[in-house]
């Protein structure tokens, strides 16, 4: 039975290598089908690849090959629950460490340009306690950029998160 409802995210020109990377980085994430353009199109030739099929985090994707017309910006993300320290880690250098970049409390953004926002189930859970355990984990988020759960822990207390 196909999705109800399925992201579309359009490339340009490397699609696949996108699958490939999701694929090897996310658990519960396979590509599915790669499908070739069965004729010429404004961003590609017959054969060339036109969508990758894929799920990630076991959520179904598409990928398309549509051309450099649109590209990703950080009005769209994908958030990604973490539950350690170390899950958040692996996640955050696999995206960065590929040619990626840093944002701030938590975002990043892949090599490919689209914005994923790795966060500690920690961090939502503190902020879901509301009052001050709420401020002062968000207040430390504000100067991070990855996530580390030892400094929210600190800040929760009342300790210097820096430390």
């Amino acid at each position: 039975m196909a999705a109800r409802i399925q992201p579309c995210l359009w490339f340009d020109g490397n699609a696949e290598e996108a699958a490939r990377f999701y694929a090897d980085t996310f658990p519960d994430s396979a590509i599915v089908a790669v499908s070739l353009a069965p004729g010429d199109y404004p961003a590609g030739r017959k054969g060339d690849v036109l969508t990758v099929e894929m799920t990630i985090l076991g959520m179904p994707f598409l990928l398309l090959n549509g051309g450099p017309e649109f590209t990703f910006d950080e009005a769209i993300s994908f958030q990604v629950a973490t539950d350690d320290q170390a899950q958040t880690d692996r996640y955050w250098n696999a995206i960065v460490g590929n040619g990626g970049e840093e944002s701030v409390c938590g975002w990043c953004k892949d090599r490919f340009g689209l914005s994923w926002q790795i966060t500690p189930r920690r961090l939502t859970g503190l902020m879901a306690q509301g009052g001050d355990v709420a401020v002062r984990a968000f207040n430390a988020m504000m100067r991070m950029r990855r996530i580390d759960i030892a400094a929210l822990d600190r800040a929760v207390r009342g300790s210097d998160p820096d430390r």
